[in-house]
């Protein structure tokens, strides 16, 4: 009999905070285009990954569907759950979101699917084999040593990301499927970066260490040491704080469309990204959804001044011009001095 192996519980990750938070933050609105986690091996990038999977609760999806389409949510369901809905002939069952692994090796087929150009020719019907991005579709997509990834590659998952659909061109045919996906790159600076055309396209960048205050390392060895000798016991301790921040997602994810902002906060927003000479709009439109999707998380219905400064954490520190001998650390500085004067 398979032994039931039980994924560490998310609140019982010790720090961490900024990681923790970008990932709930891509969870409540997958358009924010993802996040990348950079930092060195041992700071439970890949255990926080997994672990808030586990941590949301079971959802609706059309049985036996490839692309785990939610019968609820028509704007996003594949054609073949379309014209089932429509005519009122699927089942529904229950399932947990996921986490999809992307292997470094992975080839563009393998990652977007394929079309059996033959068989459209002959039959005059399309056949279309899965590939990892219909896998993702609902889930968490996890690309682990991203900057390892082939750039076309990652080009196609960012692509994606910001589009929430996937399209397969081949001989003059082409097939389109949902692919709303909540990406999350890790990777260990040490080992390369990627350019900065790719960063600019992952929504949120956290910069992570290992924990420096004595005790809470000590915290983290005694809960992970605790999690292996009993599992089950360790869970239970954490049952009420899980079930909660469960809750508290779930909540925010039904409130993101009633946030709104006055459009001042747009302003500051724009001198923000002027001030540090940030490229392009699209750092300025990926602020604003942050803004609101902490808004969404707190339960407010109106962005906050506060909302924007912390969005700008998680979104500029990959977008600054480096200047040469920079490190994140000097950019985050620059960042937090720079809001603190133009927001107040």
């Amino acid at each position: 009999m398979k032994k039931n192996i039980k994924i560490y519980p998310f609140t019982a990750i010790v720090g961490q905070e900024k990681m923790k938070l970008a990932l709930i933050l891509n969870v409540i609105n997958p358009s924010l285009g993802g996040v990348l986690i950079r930092g060195e091996k041992g700071t439970a990038k890949s255990t926080a990954v997994r672990a808030l999977a586990d941590l949301l609760p079971e959802r609706d999806q059309v049985e036996a569907c490839k692309f785990s389409c939610d019968p609820l949510n028509t704007d996003q369901a594949c054609s073949e759950c379309l014209e089932k809905i429509k005519n009122d002939q699927f089942k529904t069952v229950q399932t947990k979101m996921k986490v999809i692994d992307l292997p470094v090796s992975a080839t563009e087929d393998r990652v977007v699917g394929t079309l059996d150009i033959e068989h459209a020719i002959k039959k005059g019907e399309k056949r279309f084999e899965a590939g990892i991005l219909a896998q993702a579709n609902r889930n968490i997509l996890y690309v682990d040593e991203v900057n390892l990834l082939d750039d076309h590659v990652v080009d196609i998952l960012l692509d994606s990301a910001a589009m929430g659909v996937n399209t397969i061109e081949r001989e003059g045919i082409s097939y389109t499927h949902p692919a709303k996906f909540t990406l999350v790159g890790t990777m260990n600076p040490e080992e390369g970066d990627l350019r900065p055309q790719l960063l600019d396209r992952f929504g949120l960048v956290v910069d992570v260490l290992g924990e420096g205050d004595i005790g809470q390392r000590v915290e983290v060895i005694k809960r992970r040491l605790d999690f292996e000798k009993e599992s089950d016991v360790f869970h239970q301790g954490f049952n009420q704080e899980q079930t909660t921040l469960a809750d508290t997602i779930q909540k925010a994810v039904e409130f993101l469309p009633d946030v709104s902002f006055d459009d001042q906060l747009l302003e500051i927003i724009a001198k923000i990204s002027t001030a540090l000479g940030v490229d392009g709009h699209r750092a300025d439109i990926v602020m604003m959804k942050t803004a609101m999707t902490i808004a969404a998380y707190h339960g407010r219905a109106e962005v906050t001044k506060e909302d924007v400064k912390e969005a700008a954490g998680y979104v500029l520190p990959h977008r600054m011009r480096k200047r040469p001998f920079d490190d994140s650390q000097f950019n985050q500085s620059s960042i937090e001095e720079i809001v603190n004067e133009l927001v107040g």
